[in-house]
Formats: structure tokens, C-alpha cells, sequence
């Protein structure tokens, strides 16, 4: 059973912990924040009174709400372009990998031991496309539900460590109800959410999830559209103005490896800095889920939300 974290010691902590900070820079020339600050350097440490300073406000700023980004990349799986570089970024990532391909398992085992949440990145059938691009046990509106059902339990099974599932393109599928409802059940059962890529303005994914019981989930952004660091840093930059200006706590944003990958990857690393000074802090897209698990949903044995 999912159990949340406690709001009143998260914040019990967080005044203590301005307090502490707010003594250690103003205090009166008297007790031990004062002495720190005004003792000579070989007292307080080799980064003197300033160093002190710096590391209390750095210290506060960890402990007061950040802006959350989940940022998913899709397609591993297959030896894809960009791979070891996005499993090697420094930060949280999302890692949504295509089931029944030749590095499946090691992918979303690489991942998962990196501390990276791993989700099954389910074919899915698109209105447009090549059947090709689907991979293989892709999803067809022309299933019935029991084929919709095995194939969706097998993929869960071929990748390990998975917490959730995402749609491989689907455009078609995701506006289809009887599908996705059949769908969504399976995720239910195994105690899996869903985070709908919005393939598909008309989806049917987020109205379906909050009538189950499950967390809604959206893409807000494609990272790389458009294959290049520069458009990709354009589209982070988005992100941080997403944040800001609609005054949102968090956001989700889904990037590619493959084609792409290596300047995905690259434009990522350029930016995290960036970001992270903005008061970004990367995070999981468990953790999205779990802060919107609804208390009344009865998971099936399977449920894997850490």
C-alpha cells in the first residue's frame, strides 16, 4: 500500500530549518551563530564567514518548495543513439522503454540501477505512420479486449523495474475508449499508472485515469521536435517559462533517444545548471504519481509505486 509523506514534519522541518539559518547569518554578537561569525578563519574552517554564509543560504534554499520537472525520455530498448548519454546524465531522468526489443531488459536495468524510474513505452496504433515504426506488440484498435489485455500484460512483463507506461505514438489508439479503458484496467491490476505523451488532442487517457481511481499524468512539452541543441535548450527554456509564469509546480516534458538522441542528451546536460539555479529540481515520474494516487484506488498485487 502507497504510503504518502507526512505534510505537518515536512513543514515542522522546513521552519526549523529557516530558523536555523535565519540565527546563523543575523544573530547579535553573542551565542554560537554569532562566534561563527565572527571567529577568525582558522576557527570556522578554511571558507571563513563567507563560506559559512554561502553554505546556510544554500542550505535554506535546498529546504524551501522547488519547481518539479519530469523529464521522460522515450525509445530505449533497441541500442538507440544516445542512450549511454542520457543514463549518464547527472539528474533524475525518466526512462520509457519499448518492450520485446534486443536490449529491453538491459535497458531498464541499466537504468533503474542508475536511479532513473523506468515505464514501458507501450506501441501503440497512430491514425498516420508506417506500421513499421510500431515495433513489435503494438496495440490495434481492431483487438478485442482479451488480445488488448495479453498483449499489454506482456509487455509489463518484459521490462523490468517498471513503475508506469507511456504511449509509442497512438495517436489513434489514445482517442479510443473501449481500448484505453481495457488498457488502463491492466495498468490498474499491476499497480501501474499511465502518463498520456498527448499524441492526441481529442485522448481519452486523462478523463478515463481520474474516473479509475488513477493519476492523471500529461506531457506538457516535446523536447526535440525538431533534432538540434538548439532547439531543444529553446524548448527547456519553455519549460522554465511554463513554470514561472503559470505559476506551476511542476511540469513533465518527453525527449527521444535515437535519431536525436546525442543532442537531446547534449542539450540537456548544457542546461541542467541553468535550470537548477532557477530553483528546478528534477524528479521522477513516480513522484508525480504519487503525490495524486487517490486514496480510494485498491491496487491490484502487483502495485510497484515506490
Amino acid at each position: 500500500m502507497l504510503t504518502l509523506r507526512n505534510p505537518v514534519r515536512g513543514l515542522t522541518a522546513l521552519v526549523a530549518a529557516s530558523c536555523a539559518a535565519a540565527l546563523l547569518l543575523t544573530a547579535p554578537g553573542s551565542g554560537q551563530a554569532a562566534a561563527l561569525i565572527g571567529a577568525p578563519e582558522e576557527a570556522i574552517g578554511p571558507r571563513g564567514a563567507e563560506g559559512q554564509k554561502a553554505e546556510a543560504i544554500a542550505d535554506l534554499s535546498r529546504q524551501l518548495p522547488s519547481r518539479k520537472l519530469a523529464v521522460i525520455i522515450d525509445d530505449l530498448g533497441n541500442r538507440m543513439d544516445g542512450t549511454d548519454e542520457i543514463l549518464e546524465l547527472p539528474v533524475k531522468l525518466t526512462v520509457a522503454v519499448m518492450p520485446f526489443l534486443e536490449t529491453t531488459q538491459e535497458d531498464a536495468r541499466r537504468a533503474h540501477e542508475r536511479g532513473h524510474d523506468v515505464i514501458v513505452h507501450l506501441p501503440m496504433e497512430p491514425k498516420q505512420g508506417r506500421p513499421e515504426w510500431l515495433g513489435p506488440g503494438a496495440i490495434l484498435s481492431r483487438m478485442t479486449d482479451e488480445e488488448i489485455r495479453q498483449r499489454v500484460e506482456a509487455a509489463i512483463d518484459q521490462v523490468p523495474y517498471a513503475i508506469g507506461m507511456n504511449n509509442h505514438m497512438g495517436s489513434k489508439v489514445t482517442g479510443d475508449e473501449r481500448v484505453m479503458s481495457v488498457i488502463l484496467d491492466v495498468c490498474r491490476d499491476r499497480g501501474l499508472f499511465f502518463v498520456d505523451s498527448k499524441t492526441n488532442y481529442w485522448s481519452v487517457i486523462p478523463r478515463l485515469s481520474q474516473e479509475k481511481g488513477l493519476p492523471r499524468i500529461e506531457n506538457d512539452i516535446f523536447l526535440d521536435d525538431v533534432g538540434s541543441v538548439e532547439h531543444v535548450s529553446g524548448q527547456l527554456r519553455q519549460v522554465l517559462q511554463l513554470l514561472k509564469e503559470n505559476k506551476r509546480t511542476s511540469c513533465v516534458t518527453i525527449g527521444h533517444v535515437g535519431v536525436q538522441g546525442k543532442k537531446t542528451a547534449a542539450a540537456l546536460k548544457l542546461n541542467i545548471p541553468m535550470l537548477q539555479a532557477e530553483g528546478v529540481s528534477f524528479i521522477g515520474i513516480g513522484e508525480l504519481a504519487r503525490e495524486q494516487i487517490s486514496p480510494g484506488v485498491q491496487p491490484g498485487p502487483g502495485f510497484t509505486l515506490p
